[in-house]
């Protein structure tokens, strides 16, 4: 049994964690107010995109004039997959359920005699998939000095993807991110953003005459689609980190205050035996006397 110096010890420690995952736990509520806040005002916008994309992308798919980011490159041969997690780790599972999911895809591509490559985004997935995957990777986007995703990165990312794929590097691409639910409940997902493959809930009743044609203006609007795509998936990842971190250290802050209840029962009850024992000894003395 550890000594009362040791238990006492023990104790300070577990209190000073627990000020660190309450500090945390409050942080990361009032960045998640924030960033779920962006995450739901950016859906709107996104699934009109994806609708009226929806419905120009039917019009013109198939054409031998299609635009190369919707038609493909005419094989599926070799897949990018695109990794995004974050930059820091005590978040709970959130990194961990979309690496697993990538690997998962990244095993299945392989078994079906597919050629992977990895692009990383955020820090936790690329150490997640290092020693499996690390001769498959190809670059990696570093975002740990942007405070705030703005869509100028979706944009960044979305052009290398597109450079990329008109270097005929890949054939498709597909995105890995959490999408935010609640504070409880982030939803691993995958989506293919090249080529373009957009599936709308939303219903357009209008119907437009396009002028300049359809395929003229899918070259113009395919590549701000896929920094849209990219872009929500960053807005989502960053709600579903903080709900993650924030359940996480709320977690983490109960337990540390069970583990000091139960350290401290156990130091009142070592302290109370060695007082019981120096007591006796003391009555024995004086008996002996």
């Amino acid at each position: 049994m550890a000594n009362l110096k040791d238990l006492k010890n023990r104790i300070a420690s577990v209190k000073s964690t627990r000020k660190i995952t309450k500090a945390m736990q409050m942080v990361s509520a009032a960045k998640l107010r924030r960033a779920q806040e962006a995450a739901e005002s950016g859906r709107p916008y996104a699934e009109q995109m994806n609708a009226v994309m929806a419905g120009l992308s039917a019009s013109v798919r198939g054409s031998e004039t299609a635009p190369r980011l919707l038609a493909g490159s005419g094989s599926d041969k070799v897949h990018l997959l695109v990794v995004m997690t974050a930059e820091r780790g005590l978040c709970g599972g959130f990194n961990s359920s979309i690496v697993r999911l990538a690997r998962q895809a990244a095993s299945k591509l392989m078994a079906e005699g597919k050629t992977i490559k990895i692009l990383t985004v955020g820090k936790k997935g690329r150490e997640q998939l290092k020693r499996e995957f690390g001769s498959f990777f190809i670059s990696h986007v570093d975002l740990s000095d942007v405070k705030r995703v703005g869509y100028s990165d979706a944009q960044a990312i979305a052009g290398e993807l597109i450079t990329r794929f008109d270097a005929g590097e890949f054939d498709v691409a597909t995105i890995f991110f959490n999408r935010f639910q609640s504070v409880i409940s982030q939803i691993p997902t995958e989506q293919q953003v090249i080529p373009a493959a957009y599936e709308s809930d939303v219903e357009v009743s209008t119907v437009y005459d396009y002028e300049p044609d359809e395929e003229e203006i899918l070259a113009d609007l395919l590549p701000r689609g896929v920094a849209t795509q990219i872009f929500t998936a960053l807005l989502e990842n960053g709600a579903s980190e903080q709900g993650a971190r924030m359940s996480a250290m709320d977690n983490a802050t109960r337990n540390a205050g069970e583990m000091i209840e139960k350290l401290t029962i156990i130091y009142n009850r070592s302290r109370q035996a060695a007082i019981t024992t120096e007591l006796i000894e003391i009555i024995a003395g004086a008996e002996a006397l």
